[in-house]
C-alpha cells in the first residue's frame, strides 16, 4: 500500500517561504529572481535573506509581514509576497509595503543619495492585473511615452491564473509552473530544466515528506480557514441584521402606503360628493333661472 503523502503546495506562503526564504537555498532564489527581474547579474553574487518583518516607525504604524525579503550585493532591497486571493485593498497594501522599503532605509543624518533600489514582487493565485493576457507586469516611474523618472522603485506582478498551459520558452514560465502546480509528474519534468529547479523540487519533496512540516502547514491552513469562516459568519450575521432592519422599514412603509391609500380613497369619495353637489347646484340654478324668466314674461 502506498502511504506516500501528496506534495505540499508551493503557492502556500508558508511553503513558499521555506523554499525561497532559506539562506541555504539562495541559489534557488537567485535563479527565480533572474527569471523575473532585469537587473545586473552581479547583483545576485551575494544575496542576504533578512527578517521579513517591516520595521515600525511609530506605535500607530501598520505591521506587515513579507514572505521573503532580501538584500543584493549593492544593498538593493527586494521583497516577494504571495497571495492566494486578490482582495480589494491589495494594491494599497502593496504601495504601503513598497513605500516602507524605501523609508526604512533612511536614518537621521543620512543623505538622500543613500537610498537603494526597492523592488516588490507580488505573486497571486488570482487575477491581480485584469488587463491583457500577460502574466508578468513590471511597474516603474515612467511617463506615458516611456521616459523613466527613476528606477529606485519597482513593482512586479505575477498572475498564476494567467499562465498559459504551454511553455513560452522563458525561465519564468517554468518557475511559475513550479509555484502553481502540485502534481508530482509535472515536478519531475521541471526538475530536468536546471540544477536550481532540480534542487527546488528536491527541497519540496523533502518538506512534503517531513511530518513536522506538514503538521505546521496543516495547522496554518486550519487557522486560515477558521479566520475566513469567522469573517463569513460576521458578514452573514451583519447581512441578516440589516435584512431584518430593511424588512421592518419596508413593513412600516407598507403600512404608511396603506394609510395613504385609505386617505386617497376618502379624498376621492369627498371629491365625488362635492362633484355631485356642484351638479345639483347647477341644476337648481337652471330651474331658478327658468322660473325667473317665466315670472318676468307674465309680469
Amino acid at each position: 500500500m502506498d502511504n506516500k503523502m501528496p506534495l505540499l503546495p508551493v503557492k502556500s506562503d508558508f511553503v513558499f517561504r521555506l523554499i525561497f526564504g532559506d539562506q541555504r537555498n539562495v541559489d534557488i532564489l537567485a535563479a527565480f529572481l533572474r527569471s523575473v527581474l532585469d537587473i545586473p547579474d552581479d547583483e545576485y553574487d551575494h544575496l542576504t535573506i533578512v527578517d521579513p518583518f517591516l520595521k515600525k516607525e511609530s506605535e500607530d504604524d501598520k505591521h506587515a509581514i513579507l514572505d521573503v525579503k532580501l538584500h543584493t550585493v549593492s544593498g538593493s532591497v527586494i521583497h516577494i509576497e504571495i497571495q492566494l486571493r486578490v482582495l480589494s485593498d491589495l494594491k494599497s497594501r502593496t504601495i504601503y509595503s513598497q513605500s516602507k522599503l524605501v523609508t526604512e532605509q533612511m536614518s537621521s543624518g543620512d543623505k538622500w543619495s543613500s537610498i537603494k533600489r526597492a523592488i516588490t514582487i507580488v505573486i497571486t493565485d488570482d487575477i491581480f492585473v485584469p488587463e491583457g493576457d500577460k502574466y508578468h507586469h513590471e511597474f516603474r516611474y515612467r511617463t506615458k511615452d516611456g521616459i523613466e523618472f527613476t528606477d529606485l522603485s519597482e513593482i512586479n506582478t505575477l498572475d498564476l491564473n494567467k499562465l498559459p498551459p504551454d511553455d513560452d520558452s522563458t525561465d519564468l514560465w517554468y518557475w511559475m509552473k513550479f509555484i502553481k502546480s502540485d502534481d508530482e509528474g509535472v515536478m519531475d519534468m521541471l526538475a530536468t530544466r536546471s540544477p536550481q529547479m532540480r534542487k527546488a523540487v528536491g527541497v519540496l519533496k523533502e518538506l512534503s515528506a517531513d511530518e513536522a512540516t506538514r503538521m505546521r502547514y496543516e495547522a496554518r491552513e486550519r487557522y486560515r480557514r477558521d479566520v475566513e469562516s469567522m469573517k463569513d459568519d460576521a458578514i452573514r450575521e451583519n447581512d441578516e441584521k440589516w435584512q431584518g432592519v430593511v424588512a421592518e422599514k419596508d413593513a412600516a412603509l407598507a403600512g404608511k402606503d396603506a394609510a395613504l391609500a385609505g386617505k386617497d380613497a376618502a379624498l376621492a369619495g369627498k371629491d365625488a360628493a362635492l362633484a355631485e353637489k356642484d351638479s345639483e347646484n347647477e341644476r337648481l340654478r337652471a330651474q331658478l333661472a327658468e322660473l325667473q324668466a317665466q315670472f318676468e314674461k307674465n309680469n
